[in-house]
């Protein structure tokens, strides 16, 4: 079987997961000096077998300190997560924004069906001021995808994004309301309606915008606010290629090319495909940098293979970054 590629990753099973991800590791091991030097730090010896329970992750906060890559090349994209004033970002070097494009419509189509039935209206005002937000890029691309005149990009103009909504449910059209989590808040306050139609998706985002709420807190108010019986929820990260998505209760479901596991807070070498720790992720997708992430995200992994995020871990920023030399 050949390596993974733009043409078959899709069309992963569960029966071929663990090949490939052997086959990855191998390439990567061997391609990515980042994540080669972590290894050797870490895992003297080289014989052992390559399965998802046993690879190496690579700790997400490299990706603040290097340019993790597989290979040499130019990349055609470099997305940037968010970050406070004078605090250090992570980059993504993108190679081919193809993948990460075939990748996010793949993945809503698995769970929503063809982007061209629905209408998109996103409501990320902060994304909008970063250009490199990855999240802007896919929000932008679906909403070009889907085709109707309506999608697009709602900043603080509420009143504007209330006439639409209204009109699109009168129309019955499908929707989808891509949100930040205080702006979905802010607009529920101020515009209160029965949604028929529509599927309320929020992407997380209340740093520094007052109390934060819990999960459950968070999707009580916006279905009582929107009349909805459920709040779906997306889950990405700069450094991935690939998402989650949630459509009740907060449990997140991945495409088959990805894989959510929990490592032991006390001995990160202890990584299990169920219970409850430090979220650690594999995501086949993301050839071309790392498909082997330890993540700081505090959650709990269930039997269906489904996950939920409890949290984050303080000082999450990795001490041993300095030990990494290259």
């Amino acid at each position: 079987m050949d390596l993974i590629d733009i043409n078959n990753i899709f069309s992963v099973t569960s029966v071929h997961f663990n090949q490939y991800c052997a086959q990855l590791y191998d390439y990567q091991y061997k391609n990515n000096l980042v994540y080669r030097n972590w290894v050797n730090l870490i895992h003297t010896n080289q014989d052992f077998e390559k399965i998802p329970l046993t690879i190496p992750a690579l700790p997400i906060a490299f990706f603040k300190e290097m340019n993790v890559i597989s290979g040499e090349f130019k990349p055609e994209k470099v997305f940037e997560s968010s970050g406070t004033t004078g605090s250090k970002t992570s980059k993504h070097l993108v190679k081919n924004v193809e993948l990460y494009e075939r990748s996010f419509e793949a993945t809503f189509k698995l769970f929503y069906g063809d982007i061209n039935e629905w209408c998109v209206l996103a409501l990320l005002p902060s994304y909008l001021e970063r250009k490199s937000s990855s999240l802007v890029y896919m929000a932008e691309k679906m909403i070009i995808k889907t085709g109707h005149p309506k999608s697009g990009f709602y900043l603080y103009n509420f009143e504007e994004l209330n006439n639409t909504i209204k009109q699109l449910e009168a129309q019955g059209q499908k929707t989808l309301l891509l949100g930040v989590t205080f702006a979905l808040l802010d607009f529920s306050e101020k515009f209160p309606q029965q949604l028929l139609n529509t599927i309320v998706m929020e992407t997380g985002g209340m740093k520094g915008r007052g109390n934060e709420l819990t999960k459950k807190e968070l999707h009580s108010i916006l279905k009582d606010r929107f009349g909805v019986d459920k709040i779906h929820a997306e889950y990405g990260m700069t450094e991935l290629m690939s998402q989650a998505y949630s459509n009740e209760d907060g449990k997140y479901i991945c495409p088959p090319w990805m894989k959510v596991m929990v490592r032991s807070e006390d001995d990160p070498l202890l990584i299990s495909f169920t219970g409850t720790g430090i979220l650690q992720i594999i995501d086949l997708a993301n050839k071309d940098s790392c498909s082997f992430i330890a993540t700081d995200d505090i959650g709990i992994v269930f039997e269906d293979g489904s996950f939920e995020v409890l949290g984050r871990l303080d000082n999450a920023d990795l001490r041993g970054c300095s030990l990494l030399i290259v």
